[in-house]
């Protein structure tokens, strides 16, 4: 038997997550407020208490998605009624620095300092360079692909950057979220709903894993050159290739291409299946990592916790 263990990415947040286990844990309110102290402002409070508005802004749920995740695996740990660390990691984009940080290859505060850059420059790319992100249900990688490239030919908008649209996650069978300009997300929607395929907006606050991010490229490289990172001491996939992170200066290389690169979640999940992983583990706020694996594979043996209620019914 091998055990995955699965981190969520931005998206997952909400108000309240991470309360209870820092309520009854030791370990997890150590990890709460340490990052309080190296953050100079109150992340468990804005975790705790929100408002959703303020954890909703890209910089902060990226930091509390990795604090919260990070509190619940130490609170995991002390229990002492999982067995830990998992046989391989894997992260749904912010959540591979998670995944990343408990398989060794960075301390937590080196992570925090990553995750918090990285929500920055990813939030300021937003702003420059406005865009969205929509749900493209039931069509195959090729077809989502193909509708890309028709309207990036077709010339929607005034200008180049009205035609950017691609791939950005490669979430499910059948499901794809394509990231873009507004114009051309929206060009997307009407080649795919004409192949009889459904669309479903995200409220985003920008167009991830897209050429849109290109701005936050240099500055993360930046960042990631200053901290000392390993190799994973467990097996931990990378978004961008779907498979497992090698040395240092590789895992720096692709940690800045994840940036503009669909995120390959789908296809990280069928390689742990095809290393032998039948027992998945998903630990940080809400059950959207459950869900996924579900569409993959409906008999997956998989746990969520993601609140100390949950953890104990599951028991």
């Amino acid at each position: 038997m091998k055990t995955a263990l699965l981190c969520p990415g931005q998206g997952a947040q909400q108000v309240g997550m991470g309360r209870d286990f820092y309520a009854q844990f030791s370990s997890a309110r150590r990890i709460f407020d340490a990052a309080d102290e190296q953050l100079g402002f109150s992340i468990k409070r804005l975790c705790f208490e929100g408002p959703a508005a303020d954890l909703q802004a890209t910089v902060h749920a990226q930091v509390g998605i990795y604090v919260t995740t990070a509190a619940i695996y130490e609170a995991v740990k002390e229990s002492g009624k999982v067995h830990l660390p998992p046989d391989a990691l894997a992260g749904l984009s912010l959540g591979e620095y998670t995944a990343l940080y408990l398989a060794g290859a960075f301390s937590f505060a080196e992570g925090l300092r990553l995750v918090h850059a990285r929500g920055q420059l990813m939030q300021q790319a937003a702003q420059m360079n406005p865009g969205t992100m929509v749900a493209l249900l039931g069509a195959p990688d090729h077809v989502a692909e193909e509708i890309c490239r028709q309207v990036a030919a077709a010339g929607v908008g005034e200008s180049s950057y009205d035609r950017v649209v691609v791939p950005a996650n490669f979430n499910a069978p059948g499901q794809i979220v394509l990231s873009g300009s507004v114009h051309a997300c929206r060009a997307a929607c009407q080649l795919a709903m004409a192949r009889g395929l459904r669309t479903a907006p995200l409220d985003v606050a920008g167009a991830f894993h897209s050429p849109l991010m290109a701005t936050a490229v240099e500055g993360m490289r930046k960042v990631l050159d200053a901290v000392p990172l390993a190799r994973p001491q467990t097996m931990t996939l990378s978004n961008v290739t779907a498979g497992p992170h090698g040395d240092p200066s590789e895992l720096r290389a692709l940690l800045v291409q994840q940036l503009i690169s669909p995120v390959r979640w789908r296809q990280s999940l069928e390689y742990l299946q095809s290393q032998g992983v039948d027992t998945w583990l998903e630990l940080g706020p809400g059950r959207v990592l459950t869900g996924l694996l579900k569409k993959l594979n409906r008999r997956a043996n998989v746990t969520n916790i993601s609140t100390v209620e949950g953890w104990q019914a599951h028991e």
